[in-house]
């Protein structure tokens, strides 16, 4: 068993130089931000592999969302494509919030992998260290690993909804978006009745790094997150609520994830939409 789901620049550094490095995945990606695999090719952590979130983290947009989940047989062909084997570490990471990266870290758990670390601070935090970049390409061995679907807890729409009305059910977009003030991506604005806002840029140091423990601890009991109450969470479409679980495993809480979240929510012109503080 890991003891964390994060890894430091520093731990990083000594294990790629170790005799059994672990297999590095460069997962950056923005919602309507620069492409990720323009920002990998001007520089990566050497023997980093590009995975794309879109093509191969998510399955294509449609009634399960944005961002729905992968076929597990694609999904494990990119793995493979990417050098990831069941009996080698993996590490992930993003420019620097671990929003995107938390997504894979996830999807790999979710797949049953067994040793996945997400780099605290990402690739902004490798770079402020002095360590090693380059733009040169990696050519990775294929890989062995075998998706086995199930092995994190999940909601569909009915879960979210009791998850809100029984137990504790986060909202991990920003606060304006949870009131329903403004809307960027998602034809309707709004909430999931019941759901609490707990954007998740708030689990994050000013420098990319997460909050230590006790103090993502604090933050979710603040929010009425306790032993033996069921935790869901949920964003726009399952990338940043991937985050949101990262921070509730390290506060010491297990979290089901909404996949689909608010961009499936809405498909269905029956459930109801929320807006405002509650």
């Amino acid at each position: 068993m890991l003891t964390s789901p994060l890894i430091r620049p520093e731990e990083l550094a000594a294990a790629l130089g170790s005799a059994k490095a672990p297999v590095l995945l460069d997962v950056r990606w923005q919602l309507g931000g620069p492409d990720g695999r323009t920002t990998y090719l001007a520089g990566h952590v050497p023997g980093a592999v590009f995975v794309d979130l879109d093509r191969d983290l998510a399955a294509p947009p449609g009634g399960g969302g944005r961002h729905p989940l992968p076929d597990p047989a694609r999904f494990e062909a990119a793995m493979r494509r990417a050098g990831v084997r069941g009996d080698r570490a993996v590490v992930v990471y993003d420019q620097r919030d671990t929003t995107s990266a938390a997504r894979a870290w996830w999807l790999l758990g979710y797949h049953g992998h067994p040793d996945v670390r997400v780099l605290d601070g990402g690739y902004d935090a490798w770079v402020a260290r002095g360590f090693e970049v380059t733009s040169k390409l990696p050519t990775p061995e294929p890989g062995d690993f075998h998706a086995t679907a199930g092995n994190r807890p999940t909601l569909d729409a009915n879960g979210a909804a009791g998850i809100a009305r029984d137990g504790v059910l986060l909202d991990a977009r920003a606060v304006e978006r949870y009131r329903g003030e403004v809307e960027p991506v998602d034809p309707v604005a709004g909430h999931i009745p019941g759901a609490r806002s707990a954007p998740a840029l708030a689990n994050i140091l000013s420098d990319g790094h997460l909050l230590p423990p006790c103090e993502l601890r604090a933050r979710f009991a603040a929010l009425g997150v306790r032993e033996g109450v069921p935790v869901g969470a949920y964003c726009g479409s399952g990338v940043v609520a991937s985050h949101e679980v990262l921070a509730l495993e390290l506060a010491g809480f297990d979290a089901a994830l909404y996949v689909g979240s608010w961009s499936e929510w809405i498909t269905d012109p029956s459930r109801p939409v929320a807006t405002g503080e509650k």
